[in-house]
């Protein structure tokens, strides 16, 4: 299985590694730059020296009986200023389309992330004619101010304000170019790496034939725009024109949607002997507030069951339907203040970071750090007040868990489960109920790992825990997710008490390496 790595948004140099390699070296080391893609020159990060504390999360990379090397606080000491450490992790049974980003501290709003490509192994056919070339395309909202300046915002118990414009690879409008050969077919890997912004992908006068998603082969159809939410990664195979019309190029636009102030990001498709420059109206998406286009295109995408993906048997093999449901998660998004600072909650309890990862906690059996709150199933009654807590859920392995997520507010919300991937079995306006579950799709709902819920909606989800370790479940927005919108899966085997014993077969054991930090840094 071969991975190709960007570096980042600021350094976007290409790995290429053969797809019969056993094992794959990184070396990658991060500093800070400055940068200023719209034109306000701020802090950004880019591939050089190590400066300061860190930790990386792979968007949707379901890192195999390894939750040691997740990347997230609950998981991982950050990487302290002048230090270094060693991921160490088999990518398995898994391909497609996904990205990587600083996970602690808002950095993710100084850039540092980038795409990761999981090619399928040579036994296993790709359910199209290769493309002449592919692009990565990271699209995502940009915010002038440092990062540093906006969290300490945050903490002042403010949102976050709108953003100050929409990059393409990291640039500023017209800035992307993109040169295509007449009649040639491209593979377009395109993550929405920002903030807090669902982005319409679209390229004039092109169609766009999705076929993956989030390491998922989906049924082919074409689109004249994708709606990307935050978090989430397509791929689509789009076919050049056949002749060049007077030397003209073509836009590539990424435009907010159900935003106040409709935002551009603005790339440029070149043919041979096109202008660069390029000037006249953007081709138009759908209104900003059209909920129904969305949703509409969301219950579209459909899991391609008669290819194979990371093995060769068709995904379709995998009957989801027919699976006994163990346990019903039902999760509501909601907010609460501490004082005067705003928090966000899942079922009333907005999650507080312990003096010691959990991951640690939990091999080390330190357990008090799991008892400051007793997590819900089901949201609170409205007599019970929110409160602060270290969410933790407690499952067995393979159990199969039916999860629905339910957001009351008025703007949309994008939640994903590291570890894992899914399938998105229903969508709908209004409450949710057990009746609800009569309209579910049991039989090509596609697999992914983040997923959108549209305004006083709820979107409902089946995955099989059959991937020992803590994993983290979260709002994909940054602001909430800063202020407490997670929480976390302690995935254990069947009876199993002391997470130290679990053998190698089912879960890693502990990196040789580990950095320890809080109270289990002398252990």
């Amino acid at each position: 299985m071969a991975l190709v790595l960007f570096t980042s948004i600021f350094a976007a140099a290409a790995v290429l590694v053969d797809s019969e390699w056993p094992h794959i070296f990184f070396d990658w080391t991060v500093t800070y730059s400055r940068r200023a893609p719209l034109g306000v020159d701020k802090q950004a990060f880019s591939k050089s020296t190590l400066l300061f504390n860190f930790d990386f999360c792979m968007n949707g990379v379901q890192l195999r009986r390894n939750s040691w090397q997740d990347g997230v606080q609950e998981t991982n000491c950050p990487i302290s200023p002048g230090q270094n450490w060693t991921y160490s992790f088999q990518i398995k049974d898994q391909i497609g389309s996904f990205f990587y980003f600083p996970s602690i501290l808002l950095h993710k709003a100084a850039g540092g992330y980038g795409a990761i490509r999981v090619r399928n192994r040579d036994n296993v056919p790709v359910p199209f004619a290769q493309p002449y070339q592919e692009f990565d395309i990271l699209i995502g909202d940009w915010f002038n101010a440092d990062h540093r300046t906006m969290r300490a915002s945050l903490d002042e118990g403010n949102s976050l304000p709108i953003p100050d414009g929409i990059l393409i690879n990291g640039v500023g409008p017209n800035q992307a170019i993109f040169d295509f050969e007449l009649g040639a077919i491209y593979r377009l890997r395109i993550s929405n790496v920002g903030l807090k912004t669902c982005l319409n992908f679209r390229i004039e006068d092109h169609l766009m034939l999705l076929v993956e998603t989030e390491g998922s082969y989906t049924v082919q159809q074409y689109y004249s725009s994708l709606d990307i939410h935050v978090g989430q990664s397509y791929s689509v195979l789009v076919t050049a024109k056949e002749q060049a019309y007077n030397g003209l190029s073509y836009y590539m636009v990424a435009s907010s949607r159900f935003t106040a102030l409709e935002l551009f990001g603005v790339g440029i498709i070149r043919y041979p002997d096109s202008e660069v420059d390029r000037f006249g109206l953007l081709p138009a998406g759908p209104p900003p507030y059209d909920y129904e286009f969305s949703v509409d295109q969301a219950r579209s995408i459909r899991w391609n069951l008669s290819t194979g993906a990371a093995r060769p048997n068709p995904q379709g093999s995998y009957h989801y339907g027919s699976i006994n449901i163990s346990r019903t998660l039902v999760l509501e998004n909601g907010f609460m203040y501490e004082g005067s600072r705003l928090r966000y909650t899942i079922n009333g309890v907005s999650f507080v970071h312990p003096d010691t990862p959990l991951k640690l906690a939990d091999y080390f059996q330190l357990n008090d750090e799991f008892t400051s709150v007793s997590f819900p199933d089901s949201p609170i009654n409205n007599s019970t007040l929110p409160t602060l807590g270290t969410s933790v859920i407690d499952a067995n392995y393979r159990d199969f868990v039916h999860i629905v997520f339910v957001n009351p507010q008025q703007h949309v919300q994008t939640w994903h489960i590291d570890g894992y991937n899914f399938f998105v079995v229903g969508m709908e306006w209004g409450p949710w109920n057990e009746s609800k579950m009569a309209t579910y799709n049991m039989v090509d709902a596609v697999s992914r790992s983040t997923v959108q819920v549209y305004p006083s909606s709820w979107t409902a989800i089946l995955t099989d825990l059959d991937n020992q370790g803590m994993w983290n479940l979260r709002s994909q927005y940054a602001e909430n997710w800063y202020l407490g919108q997670e929480l976390y899966i302690r995935v254990k085997g069947v009876g199993e008490e002391d997470p130290s014993t679990i053998p190698a077969r089912d879960e890693a054991p502990i990196p040789v390496n580990i950095i320890k930090c809080g109270r289990a840094k002398s252990l």
